[in-house]
């Protein structure tokens, strides 16, 4: 079995399903030219979706991404904000969910990409883990948070509104505001979203899932050591990696990838996922591997006082 189709819907418009994550430029702070050549053999490859965000190297990142990608590419840029950098943390970030943060925060990617408007920004609510939760008076009633980012919209600074780590239950309140995107973790062994993802499907809302591969996080395996993964990978004549992010985009039509990377060569290994087919019996035996996650851990997200 394999993907039908190469390309879906993101907001209103039809890219690739294959996109870049710029997160991993950060690497070439002291290489900034390095950073550009990623970026450009990206746009070679048929990328034309980048997913970013201000606090990615305080900056940096975006500063790369407007050297590189011009503004007639055709290139559809996705920005996020709900956090800020802290390199003296726990974590390198650390939350920033107030609505004039989260406000501030569109206004740095305008200024850093160079644009008047983003086309998508995604709301990071840090309801769900692993990695960074909101605490303190950093807990925000989602509908303030919603109506700031609405307000934004019709002032035309963003284009559309996508959330990122978030409930099923937050998902579906804010549906009346127009939700384009969901950001949450998701792969192949770590399915507790299958009904948010079900939901997505039926509400044409574009699936773009993080730690793909999963992470270094405790109790979040890697879907590269999995035995199935593995022998797929050998049965497909395949590497592991690419196995597993094929399984996404054959799982449902509405899946965007946005594999990260710094290096021109897993750029392109990433790129060829397209041309990875899952046979049905290796379908079946990789379905089978995470149907039993599904338990959806989550930080409580904060409501109104009268819908709790």
């Amino acid at each position: 079995m394999s993907t039908t189709t190469t390309t879906a819907s993101l907001a209103g418009r039809t890219v690739a399903r294959i996109g870049f994550g710029a997160m991993q430029l950060e690497r070439h702070h002291d290489t900034p030219d390095a950073g550009v050549a990623v970026l450009h053999r990206a746009l070679e490859l048929g990328v034309d979706h980048i997913d970013t965000a201000d606090f990615y190297g305080n900056g940096f990142v975006n500063d790369l991404i407007r050297r590189a990608v011009s503004a007639d590419a055709g290139v559809m840029i996705v920005s996020k904000v709900g956090a800020v950098p802290d390199p003296g943390g726990e974590f390198p970030l650390r939350p920033a969910q107030r609505p004039e943060e989260l406000r501030a925060a569109v206004q740095d990617n305008l200024r850093g990409l160079g644009l008047d408007t983003i086309p998508l920004v995604n709301l990071r609510r840090l309801e769900v883990g692993p990695g960074l939760a909101a605490q303190g008076d950093q807990v925000v009633a989602v509908d303030d948070q919603l109506a700031e980012m609405a307000a934004m919209r019709d002032e035309g600074l963003i284009g559309a509104i996508g959330l990122s780590a978030v409930t099923t239950e937050t998902l579906r309140h804010a549906l009346p505001v127009g939700i384009a995107c969901i950001q949450n973790p998701y792969n192949l062994l770590d399915r507790r979203f299958e009904d948010m993802l079900d939901l997505c499907v039926r509400e044409d809302i574009a699936w773009v899932p993080f730690f793909p591969l999963g992470s270094a996080f405790p109790g979040m395996p890697k879907v590269t050591d999995d035995p199935t993964v593995i022998a797929a990978a050998e049965h497909t004549g395949a590497t592991p990696s690419q196995v597993g992010l094929a399984w996404l985009l054959d799982h449902t039509p509405n899946t965007l990838l946005i594999p990260g990377t710094g290096s021109v060569g897993h750029l392109e290994e990433n790129m060829s996922i397209a041309d990875v087919h899952l046979e049905t019996a290796s379908r079946i035996a990789l379905d089978a591997v995470g149907a039993a996650s599904t338990t959806e851990p989550i930080h409580p997200p904060t409501w109104p006082r009268d819908e709790r």
